[in-house]
């Protein structure tokens, strides 16, 4: 019975006499003697055994069918690193404008309440983002998500390159702080799940530690570009939206680690989602991430006005130094505590964040700069080894379909810390420029 024309049977049995002719022909021009019914007839049961076969066979008909072949996707290191670059390229986008806040200032009249405000608006809607965003990963897969929140972050970008005032300003922070939220719970449980078996700490460090890296180190990109570069205000929002769009590319050929399902209703709602039978472990993480993320968002908040008023200085780069320095060595803190137990890890790290916010206080007071970056660094430090025994506590035996809403939780405690101590408008140092030393130390002692 032959094949109907137009099937798969139809085209498997064309390219299958195809090759017999093709070694019927070989055979004959190499022994004229031989005859065709002596060369060996391949058929289709030996032509596809092996699974190796089956899959060019079926390749081959989709593509002479017109269907469109199986995509390429990216080995998993280099997956890996393609993740953990969206990840990190995400928050340098965010803390790119904290060294232009002065400019902002200087040439817009944008006051320090406005940017106090700008800062409060972008860490609640990441926080929101988090809570409401964060399981979506789980539903639609790892990679889609991930790919929004990248595109969402270079819309961000593109905005805040038209600053003249207030409203574009919290747009493109509003935009930026969306994309933080979801970047973190996708980009992040995506890291982890791509990351190499070794060394065993390399997911949970990187997934707490890089947006807590990235953030000065955008802002130490950002003002030196200021500093040194033509067109302060546009280029690093540009070369950083140029980075993601690349990596958004770059993302849509990686495999995806889950499959997608049903349920984007039930994901969407509001969860905060803790691992079972760790009560005492999450106060104890909890605790961590508030004091260390509220130190780092005062940081945030307050360094382009410490550097002008205190500092007498205008220099981006000087304020993109006195951000950076809380947080800048946190992944080296992440890769130390990375060897010890994580419980030993967080209790040591807690410790010696607690004498580095002391000195820091006490620098505040005394106006001693270079104690204060001192302590600032030694906190950094401590603030990494706390990020990262934190996550690994939580996310001991935690499943698949849990680990982006666990992910979740711990960012939305730490942006938690952060919201809640960040200047207000009222508290702003604007209210007494003159003063400005000892309002950061009024808010100092009370993180």
């Amino acid at each position: 019975m032959q094949p109907l024309p137009g099937t798969v049977a139809h085209r498997w049995a064309q390219v299958t006499r195809t090759k017999t002719r093709k070694v019927r022909s070989v055979m004959s021009s190499r022994d004229p003697s031989s005859t065709l019914d002596d060369a060996p007839v391949i058929t289709s049961d030996e032509a596809g055994t092996s699974q190796a076969g089956i899959e060019r066979t079926h390749s081959h008909l989709a593509t002479a069918g017109g269907h469109r072949p199986t995509r390429r996707r990216l080995a998993d290191r280099a997956s890996y690193a393609t993740v953990v670059a969206a990840l990190v390229l995400v928050f340098v986008g965010s803390g790119a404008p904290v060294p232009l806040y002065a400019t902002y200032r200087r040439e817009f009249a944008v006051s320090s309440g406005d940017l106090a405000l700008t800062t409060v608006v972008y860490l609640a809607v990441t926080a929101a983002a988090l809570l409401v965003l964060g399981r979506l990963s789980d539903v639609l897969g790892r990679r889609p998500v991930a790919i929004a929140a990248v595109v969402c972050a270079a819309i961000g970008l593109l905005v805040l390159t038209r600053v003249d005032g207030l409203a574009p300003l919290v747009v493109g922070r509003l935009l930026q702080g969306l994309a933080c939220g979801t970047a973190t719970s996708a980009l992040g449980t995506y890291a982890l799940e791509l990351a190499p078996a070794r060394p065993a700490w390399a997911g949970p460090v990187v997934t707490a530690n890089a947006p807590a890296f990235a953030i000065p180190f955008g802002a130490l990109v950002s003002g030196t570009l200021v500093q040194y570069a033509p067109q302060p205000r546009q280029l690093v929002y540009l070369l950083v939206a140029v980075a993601l769009g690349l990596c958004a590319i770059a993302l849509g050929f990686c495999r995806d680690t889950v499959q997608r399902t049903t349920g984007v209703r039930a994901a969407l709602r509001p969860r905060v989602q803790l691992p079972a039978g760790q009560g005492w472990a999450v106060l104890a993480v909890s605790g961590g991430l508030v004091a260390t993320w509220s130190l780092s968002g005062f940081f945030q908040a307050f360094s382009p006005t410490l550097t002008v008023d205190q500092l007498g200085s205008t220099s981006a780069l000087l304020a993109a130094v006195v951000f950076a320095c809380i947080v800048v060595l946190s992944p080296l803190g992440g890769a130390l505590g990375g060897r010890l137990a994580a419980p030993r890890t967080l209790a040591v790290g807690m410790v010696v964040f607690a004498v580095a916010a002391v000195v820091i206080v006490v620098a505040v007071h005394a106006s001693a700069t270079v104690a204060l970056l001192v302590a600032c660094l030694v906190g950094g430090i401590a603030l990494g080894a706390i990020g990262g025994a934190g996550m690994r506590l939580m996310l001991a035996g935690a499943e698949a379909h849990q680990r982006a809403g666990i992910i979740s939780t711990v960012y939305l405690i730490s942006y938690s810390g952060a919201v809640r101590w960040s200047p207000s408008p009222r508290s702003s140092p604007a209210a007494a420029p003159n003063n400005s030393w000892a309002t950061c130390a009024s808010r100092g002692r009370t993180v």
